[in-house]
């Protein structure tokens, strides 16, 4: 007879899930999926509101500049216009305006130093405060010095003073071409936004090349073309250049007016790295004459060249000075 206590003991089946709690977990699952999606899409949209809201700040910081410089410009037009033409000014009207002058200088500086540097945009910011702080400088400095220049007694050192305050103004001038435009466009441009682009032109480049008054007449120059290494460009196309010999930039520029030009300098600047120049001692009235530029470190790749023959005293148009090119470089 055998010992039913030894037996094991038969398996239990577990019972068949019931259908409710299949439902329930089933709803559990695609609730946790659903809100895993909304999470993530609550993080891209906050990361699209962060970069629209950093585009919107990169945008209003370029268009204050670009303010800025414009108004500047107006203003220097006024003040070069009164040394060059002073018309019937009495010396105390003349050095009247020159302190207004002086004063919305000092406006400009103020403005400057309020702006907020978002993003990359610091370094732009500190080499604008150092433009400003130069031509604030120098304007101060000028209109100390011109009732003097004006006057019998002690206008020679005076008007050299003035002189030197011109070489303060041409340095303010070539950090903000060199640096401050530079690197606000490169910022605009690695974050995708156009259209902002500050302007070309120094604010105060009128004194750029002499320090004295314009003579009579029309003066102008021209930009009659650009090519490299015997390529010519065209501008708003892309032209290929071969890359196997050191590049050459060479510009034909031209004297437009009726005098002859002296110091005329032509700048090239490589995707908005640093500005090389050349100059040339003098161009008639008529002629035209070809600076060449060499590009060294030689560029690769497609590059954007851009090229400008500085205006001179007196000229009024400037339309026809400055081109930009995109070359590939193969």
């Amino acid at each position: 007879m055998e010992d039913s206590s030894a037996r094991p003991a038969p398996r239990r089946r577990r019972p068949a899930r019931r259908p409710e709690r299949q439902q329930m977990l089933r709803r559990r699952a695609l609730a946790l999926g659903g809100g895993l999606v909304i999470l993530i899409l609550i993080v891209l949209g906050v990361k699209g509101c962060l970069n629209a809201r950093e585009h919107r700040a990169l945008s209003d910081y370029a268009r204050n500049v670009t303010q800025i410089v414009e108004e500047t410009q107006q203003t220097s037009n006024a003040f070069f216009g009164k040394l060059s033409e002073p018309g019937e000014l009495s010396v105390t009207d003349f050095v009247a305006e020159v302190n207004a002058d002086r004063s919305a200088m000092d406006n400009y500086v103020s403005r400057v130093d309020s702006l907020d540097a978002p993003g990359d945009m610091g370094h732009a910011q500190s080499a604008l405060e150092l433009t400003y702080e130069l031509r604030g400088g120098a304007m101060t400095e000028i209109s100390n010095q011109i009732s003097t220049a004006l006057g019998d007694v002690g206008s020679e050192k005076a008007t050299g003073a003035i002189a030197a305050q011109m070489e303060k103004l041409l340095a303010g001038d070539v950090v903000y071409q060199s640096i401050v435009r530079h690197e606000i466009n490169r910022v605009l441009e690695e974050n995708g936004i156009e259209g902002d682009s500050v302007p070309k032109r120094a604010a105060l480049s009128a004194v750029s090349g002499a320090t004295g008054a314009a003579t009579p007449g029309v003066h102008g120059l021209g930009l009659l073309g650009t090519s490299i290494n015997g390529t010519e460009l065209v501008p708003d196309s892309t032209t290929a250049v071969s890359a196997e010999e050191t590049p050459e930039v060479e510009v034909e520029v031209q004297n437009q007016g009726e005098s002859t030009e002296n110091g005329v300098t032509v700048s090239v600047s490589v995707s908005g790295s640093g500005t090389l120049d050349q100059t040339v001692s003098s161009i008639g009235a008529g002629e035209t004459q070809t600076v060449t530029i060499p590009l060294v470190p030689a560029p690769t790749g497609k590059v954007t060249l851009e090229v400008e023959v500085h205006p001179v005293p007196g000229e009024q148009v400037t339309s026809n000075n400055e081109a930009t090119y995109t070359v590939e470089f193969e």
